[in-house]
């Protein structure tokens, strides 16, 4: 959102503009400093090693194609950004891959859990190395039969769990070393209880697991057992998501009452010209993925996507957290958003990159899961942060975790907005 006008100094302008400033501003709302550089908080018993710095660089390999099919960017080639580590292991950046050769068994893992998913990255292990991909994985596994999926990545293993294996689960033989300083690609499916390997195009391993405690969702992680292990092109495309808008009309939504915004069905999106106005969900949503659409029609419109939001009402229209939609920056410096950026968390942290162009469509993804927020635009991530505020069921007072609406912003009377592709995969409670 833009900085507000100095009103106290614009009384007649003040009184225009009062309902204004309840859709966008509320004055009850204590704000917090934007930072630039987005704070993450390791989960339980976790230690952070995780470099905030922003890129120096951008790097996005990700094709058109791949993107609009939804796929994300775990790794940034970059940074651990995202990512939190057990202690004592050197996890670090070379070469574009994520490595770790010293210290104990232990594990690098996402922040923000997935559910039904394909994952795909590559790996290379010195000889004699024994590393892992953990899928759906707890917070601080203890044991790969109950607490996650472990992958393994081996040549050798005393129960015969070789590469490609789901340990304690179902064995594979890759029928090849991968463990012989080359780079292997690895592609895992996980759909319900029903998880495939294959390694370097060869299908290796499948299983179906028929437990009543299997697992639904989790962690990604990355494991550090013996050698010299490294992990890169680390990238996962969501699975199981629902369309929110059909594309024809705005059946399961609705505009909250007193707004200005004109909004309509135009060309198989959402448009939305003038404001401030929002239309929201009917439904309400807590812990969820979300992956939308957005066109700005000039350059530097201001609007965004709420989320967790309380229903809202002509007094109180807009009460839940922002994905900022915003593409300007300073002087040409993407690292640099002069509004908080695409991605932002609106008055929370900053998107660390302004990856969207105006006047171009930008795949957007969200997802909420528990305190721990991370977005991604055009597959990048750009936050990665979690609400360490005292609970409030209002997420401009503090962390709301309750269920709320998704929420679409007519920001002010320049917007001209189109949004399209709305698409939810809602994550199961923990276990």
């Amino acid at each position: 959102m833009r900085t507000p006008l100095p009103w106290s100094a614009f009384p007649v302008l003040a009184c225009l503009l009062a309902f204004f400033a309840a859709g966008c501003r509320p004055a009850e709302e204590t704000p917090q400093p934007v930072s630039a550089q987005p704070s993450e908080t390791p989960a339980a018993e976790l230690t952070a090693d995780v470099s905030h710095a922003k890129p120096l660089s951008y790097i996005n390999p990700l094709t058109p194609e791949q993107i609009e099919e939804g796929w994300l960017l775990l790794f940034d080639n970059e940074t651990l950004f995202g990512w939190s580590g057990d202690p004592g292991i050197n996890w670090h950046v070379a070469d574009q891959a994520i490595a770790a050769s010293e210290g104990p068994i232990g594990l690098l893992l996402t922040t923000v859990r997935f559910a039904d998913f394909e994952l795909s990255l590559e790996f290379k292990g010195s000889p004699g190395s024994n590393g892992g991909v953990f899928v759906r994985c707890a917070e601080a596994p203890s044991d790969p039969a109950t607490d996650c999926y472990e992958v393994n990545i081996a040549d050798d293993h005393p129960q015969g769990f070789l590469s490609g294996s789901l340990v304690a689960h179902a064995p594979s033989n890759p029928g090849f070393s991968t463990t012989d300083d080359n780079w292997h690609q690895m592609h895992v499916s996980a759909v319900g209880n029903l998880f495939r390997v294959s390694i370097d195009g060869r299908d290796v391993c499948e299983f179906r697991d028929e437990r009543s405690g299997w697992r639904p969702s989790g962690l990604i992680g990355l494991q550090k057992n013996s050698g010299e292990l490294a992990y890169r092109n680390i990238r996962i495309k969501p699975l199981g998501s629902r369309e929110l808008f059909n594309g024809t009309d705005l059946a399961g939504w609705r505009e909250v009452p007193g707004g200005k915004s004109v909004i309509d069905v135009v060309d198989g999106s959402i448009h939305v010209v003038n404001g401030p106005g929002f239309l929201e969900t009917e439904e309400t949503f807590q812990d969820f993925l979300v992956q939308f659409e957005a066109r700005t029609h000039a350059p530097e419109l201001n609007s965004g996507l709420f989320f967790r939001a309380e229903r809202g009402t002509e007094q109180a229209p807009s009460n839940g957290y922002e994905v900022q939609i915003h593409n300007g920056f300073h002087e040409g410096d993407r690292n640099r958003p002069n509004n908080a950026g695409t991605g932002a968390i609106f008055r929370r942290v900053e998107a660390r990159r302004v990856v969207a162009d105006d006047l171009s469509w930008a795949t957007i993804t969200l997802l909420a899961d528990g305190p721990q927020i991370a977005t991604w635009v055009q597959g990048y991530p750009v936050v990665n942060w979690r609400d360490q505020r005292t609970p409030d069921p209002n997420p401009r007072k503090g962390l709301r975790l309750e269920a709320g609406h998704l929420s679409l912003q007519g920001h002010d009377p320049t917007t001209d907005m189109s949004f399209r592709r709305i698409r939810l995969a809602e994550l199961p409670p923990k276990n």
